[in-house]
């Protein structure tokens, strides 16, 4: 059969393929599986307990379960979870916002493939958009519909004690692309960043919204992993602070996966009245509506503030303690070894660093996958050309590209000290 070009691009090997088929696919037989490879957030206890609760006194209510399963709701969302989102932002954080600056789609990867999409692409002049911080998130690589979406700024490195490192923001460097490149149609960031646990300070995502503003783009922030819930930021660790920030030219998108419903696909973006009507309409043609039933749990944890809650006194505490664990867990595994990590700022996710491999990281992730352990080799977050670097030219080797590796530390401890152990092991025997 042959496909559109719309149709082969969107078929193909994908990175975000590949992390999503490893989540089910057997391993080989024998080899104790540890499956760090994946975005399954844990189960927290407390999280279940009250989503549980919602849902037993949701089938309590007369026909109320009845209703929120036998019925589409507008293609915007759930009225009364939108309001209720409204009401609590407002409070929150002063924000001056209504329904009209709300939409839900079915997960924040669909908010992404339609925002990138209406954004970008042929207008008739071909429009970019521009990610300022590399590494970035592995299921946004391929969802631009034309060739060359998606352009990259390289990041500084710093170098920290205890084998740690950092990506910096170069706001200049920001600065003078968009200056030049008037083509950029939105910059995106996510924040924690996915896959280094990266966390852009207020006063970095102001600089960059300044930036935007000032050259009549928009600001994407992707906050699935950020305040106020799940709230996955380690606050001792970051240089400043880190709660949501909102204005007209920013385009916020929130999830409700990492805060125990990674099956009901439930995204919220928070935006100009102008870009929610647009995804309004994008939904109805792409899925008539989003899926009903996570907004139908969430809305009474989110109108009582009980949601933001649990993320600050269960969830935090919970991946905070499971990144003390997994720290110490791969120190002592590579004990005497040259290796490193990104600062572990927030999210789920260790970015480990292996200078001295003689082969790239995919090799390591075949080798790794024949002893049982599922890891998600670095390629796959540097994507699209380099800022300045022709379209047609291969990305300039960023010194990281093909030593490193994002391992997810959600996992139970026994998966995570028999993965480190095979990881360190296996990682050694690929060295020159």
């Amino acid at each position: 059969m042959i496909f559109s070009s719309f149709g082969t691009k969107l078929t193909g090997e994908s990175g975000i393929l590949r992390l999503m088929d490893d989540l089910g696919r057997p391993l080989p037989e024998g080899v104790t599986p540890c499956r760090l490879g994946g975005g399954n957030p844990a189960r927290v206890p407390a999280v279940e307990k009250a989503y549980r609760r919602e849902m037993e006194r949701l089938l309590s209510w007369g026909d109320a379960f009845e209703c929120a399963i036998s019925q589409y709701d507008p293609p915007q969302g759930r009225l009364r979870f939108i309001e209720a989102l409204v009401t609590f932002f407002n409070r929150e954080y002063g924000w001056d916002i209504g329904p009209e600056n709300v939409a839900i789609t079915n997960g924040s990867q669909s908010a992404f493939f339609y925002l990138f999409n209406l954004l970008s692409g042929e207008r008739p002049e071909r429009r970019t958009i521009l990610f300022p911080l590399v590494p970035e998130y592995i299921g946004y690589a391929d969802q631009g519909i034309y060739p060359g979406t998606f352009v990259t700024l390289p990041s500084k490195i710093e170098l920290l004690d205890n084998h740690e490192f950092k990506y910096r923001l170069d706001v200049d460097l920001v600065r003078e692309y968009l200056g030049s490149h008037p083509e950029v149609a939105a910059i995106c960031v996510s924040r924690p960043t996915n896959p280094t646990g990266n966390v852009l300070t207020n006063d970095e995502i102001d600089a960059l919204s300044a930036v935007a503003e000032a050259h009549g783009v928009p600001l994407m922030v992707d906050n699935a992993y950020g305040m106020p819930f799940p709230d996955i930021i380690f606050p001792e660790v970051i240089e400043g602070t880190a709660a949501p920030r909102w204005n007209r030219n920013t385009i916020l998108s929130m999830s409700l996966s990492k805060i125990g419903l990674p099956a009901l696909r439930t995204g919220i973006v928070v935006a100009d009245p102008q870009i929610v009507s647009a995804l309004s309409a994008l939904n109805s043609i792409a899925a008539l509506a989003s899926g009903s039933l996570g907004q139908v749990l969430a809305e009474g944890l989110v109108s009582s503030g009980e949601l933001k809650r649990l993320a600050t006194s269960e969830v935090q505490p919970f991946y905070r303690e499971k990144s003390r664990f997994a720290r110490e867990a791969i120190r002592d595994a590579m004990a005497g070894r040259n290796w490193m990590h990104h600062r572990n700022e927030g999210s789920m996710f260790l970015w480990l660093y292996f200078p001295d491999l003689r082969v790239g990281t995919s090799e390591l992730y075949a080798r790794l996958k024949e002893r049982g352990v599922v890891v998600v080799p670095g390629e796959y977050f540097f994507f699209g050309p380099e800022g300045g670097v022709p379209e047609e030219t291969a990305w300039r080797e960023h010194p990281h590209r093909f030593r490193c590796v994002r391992v997810n530390y959600a996992r139970p401890e026994n998966e995570i000290l028999e993965g480190f152990r095979l990881i360190a092991e296996v990682s050694a025997s690929l060295l020159p």
